[in-house]
């Protein structure tokens, strides 16, 4: 018997080397693949800057390629928010989505808090062992860039959030919608406004889970998406 597919994405200046852990989990019930997006975990900087539309883009082509089956998305901060978008705009491809730690609110205010975090002199200055760990990751780019490209995305989804919250309204997909309960990152109110407007949605709130994926239980994020 044929397992269903299950594509793992990763958040923001991440890689997809921060989940295998979970991929491990999971790889009993799934036919899992794990994913870079374009200019992460060592793939090519793309031409075009980084944007949720080409992310989605090259997540669609990976998915076409390989011809995932009875596909279940999961993704945790931004690649839950890429895995929407996908779902909005091409559900035909998708079974199921899974999200953690999903930032759906964006404007200019919270797209000014957010990239306070994506300083690389400050980070070097601050948290050198997380700039060593961000330099490995995205070798051999430079880490420095891929924070700026993000840092511009940002930005430009403050400006103009690529997903509206009418749009949430026509994903009809079967969704979950999760946030560790020590998230400083992503509100209850924004997850649990979403969680309301998406037609077919579960939601699951993890306890003692902080947004840093490293700091996620793989056992506990893995027993709710096999349920």
């Amino acid at each position: 018997m044929t397992k269903s597919s299950l594509l793992i994405l990763h958040g923001a200046i991440g890689a997809s080397s921060q989940l295998k852990a979970i991929a491990e989990k999971l790889s009993v019930h799934y036919e899992v693949h794990l994913f870079d997006f374009p200019g992460h975990g060592g793939k090519e900087l793309p031409d075009k800057p980084f944007s949720i539309q080409l992310f989605s883009a090259a997540v669609l082509s990976y998915i076409q390629e390989n011809n995932l089956q009875q596909l279940t998305i999961f993704g945790y901060s931004m690649g839950g928010y890429v895995a929407m978008y996908l779902a909005k705009y091409n559900p035909e491809f998708i079974n199921r989505i899974i999200t953690l730690g999903t930032k759906f609110h964006w404007d200019e205010a919270t797209a000014s808090k957010e990239i306070k975090m994506l300083d690389a002199a400050a980070i070097v200055a601050k948290v050198p062992a997380f700039a060593a760990t961000l330099e490995k990751m995205h070798a051999p780019n430079n880490w420095k860039d891929v924070l700026q490209r993000t840092a511009d995305m940002l930005i430009e989804m403050g400006r103009d959030n690529p997903l509206k919250p009418e749009d949430y309204k026509e994903i009809k997909i079967p969704s979950l919608i999760m946030l560790g309960d020590r998230d400083k990152m992503v509100t209850l109110e924004e997850t649990v406004t979403i969680y309301k407007t998406l037609p077919d949605a579960q939601m699951a709130m993890l306890p003692g889970t902080p947004h840093p994926v490293e700091q996620v239980d793989p056992g506990l994020v893995s027993y709710f998406i096999i349920k």
